[in-house]
């Protein structure tokens, strides 16, 4: 575990994690994921993850429970510059077990080209909410 800070763009929102970036990172092709281009990082644990300030920069995004499972992901963004720092949500099953926090990985802070290609990534296909195989053609993500 290491400690990395990340920002939206115009740096009214900030924030640190915990984390092992090389556990691995997600990209989706759910119809949100996708139109946002979010690469997460999945933090957990209670305390692994700080708003360090912004907190009344953040507008709040929930998907309608029709379009995601119970509407418990709230998907934060910098009012000011639009950036999509991180999301917060809540599901009970393994290896979430209550909530925890998915992280923008472009918005961490300090990483050079090398270090974002270095990171693993696991494809989902949310798009067919098949999470643990990547689509037929990954390559658009």
């Amino acid at each position: 575990m290491q400690t990395h800070t990340g920002s939206c763009h115009c740096g009214a929102v900030r924030y640190e994690c915990d984390v092992d970036l090389s556990a691995g990172t997600r990209r989706c092709n759910c119809s949100f994921c996708l139109k946002t281009r979010m690469w997460k990082l999945f933090v957990l644990g209670e305390g692994s993850f700080r708003l360090l300030q912004g907190a009344d920069a953040l507008s709040d995004y929930r998907a309608r429970d029709s379009e995601w499972p119970q509407g418990h992901v709230h998907h934060y963004f910098c009012r000011h510059c639009g950036v999509r720092g991180f999301s917060k949500g809540y599901l009970e099953m393994a290896p979430f077990n209550g909530w925890f926090h998915a992280v923008n990985v472009a918005t961490l802070d300090g990483l050079d080209d090398a270090r974002f290609a270095a990171i693993p990534v696991q494809y989902e296909d949310g798009r067919h909410d098949d999470w643990d195989r990547p689509p037929a053609h990954p390559g658009y993500l």
